[in-house]
């Protein structure tokens, strides 16, 4: 065993675009690995293919608590609390971690149920607007950012409490997965994900459904002049209707305050677009210099929707456990970072 591997099978709930594509990855990096889907068409396609897979969930957590696996909750924010009571009941003694794009409300749910020590949130910035088994592919997460929570250890370490070695252990293979995966782990407490990604992930759905209303609007002349422009703004308004809603919804706080932001500067366009001489100088010139610092800290890819090259954020490897470990995320966390386990 290296210092990149994870010590315990994984074990995934929801073999959707998400789950289906780790699944692939993990399987493909040689570690075992198996899942749950509701979808009986998708549990047959991804047997046939030679994963691991059922649609029987008593099945699934039951194998899972006799491994001792890593719970990868993948399903709707809708499905979280009766997919952790059946995590509770079914397999007690394991670690979970999720990839749902909202952390406060799954946070909620775990304190609500007194698994605190046991979890650690995730949330993987790639996908695409399809969904379910036929949508997942290997490398999907290659060079993505994928947040890391460490809430827990960060409450613990206030109160002047010793994290446990079980967490410890826990949030290492959370990290290893992620590198796994081919993705970058990025250290981030709840509250502080939520806002970032409503504003980066949230919105642009809100505006990518606006925008797509608004062109409708305009008639089959407009539908047939709307290029690349166009298509690119509002690809993510595709998306499963229900999913848009259980992201935005979900994480309704955080976005209404980058909403109220975005109507501001729309109005301030519009007041400049009103003058006697139209100028919309001071929005298009804050907007590209703006988009150039994006280009620059990422990279443009095309396989991922929000992929980073592998130098382009700082990195600290990090001792779990090791003096100051906690102090170390949240200073990592503040640069924007990324984590490796020795």
């Amino acid at each position: 065993m290296t210092s990149r591997d994870v010590t315990r099978p994984i074990c995934i709930i929801g073999l959707g675009l998400i789950g289906g594509s780790l699944l692939r990855d993990l399987v493909a990096a040689g570690h075992p690995a198996y899942g749950y889907t509701q979808s009986t068409s998708g549990m047959r396609a991804a047997v046939k293919e030679g994963f691991e897979a059922t649609d029987d969930l008593d099945k699934a957590l039951s194998r899972a608590e006799e491994d001792a696996a890593l719970i990868v909750v993948a399903v709707p924010m809708g499905a979280v609390d009766a997919t952790l009571d059946a995590i509770a009941a079914q397999a007690p003694s394991c670690g979970i971690t999720d990839v749902v794009s909202v952390k406060t409300p799954v946070y909620e749910a775990i304190k609500a149920r007194g698994l605190q020590s046991r979890y650690v949130g995730g949330h993987p910035m790639a996908g695409t607007e399809f969904s379910g088994w036929k949508a997942s592919h290997a490398g999907l997460f290659h060079r993505a950012a994928w947040v890391v929570t460490y809430d827990y250890a960060a409450e613990l370490e206030e109160a002047g409490q010793r994290v446990p070695q079980r967490w410890t252990d826990l949030f290492s293979d959370v990290v290893r997965m992620i590198i796994n995966a081919k993705a970058e782990a990025i250290p981030t407490r709840v509250a502080n994900h939520d806002a970032a990604v409503a504003r980066v992930s949230h919105l642009p759905h809100v505006l990518a459904n606006t925008l797509s209303v608004v062109g409708d609007n305009g008639g089959t002349l407009a539908q047939s002049l709307a290029a690349g422009s166009f298509k690119d703004a509002t690809r993510v308004a595709g998306t499963e209707p229900d999913l848009q809603r259980a992201m935005c919804e979900s994480n309704s706080e955080a976005l209404i305050g980058a909403l109220d932001e975005t109507i501001e500067l729309l109005r301030e366009a519009r007041a400049s677009l009103s003058q006697e001489t139209p100028d919309l100088t001071e929005l298009v010139e804050s907007g590209h210099r703006a988009r150039t610092r994006l280009e620059a800290r990422s990279g443009a890819r095309k396989e991922s929707v929000s992929p980073i090259k592998i130098s382009s954020r700082p990195v600290l490897r990090l001792h779990p456990g090791g003096p100051g470990w906690v102090r170390q995320l949240a200073q990592t966390e503040d640069l924007g970072g990324r984590i490796e386990i020795y």
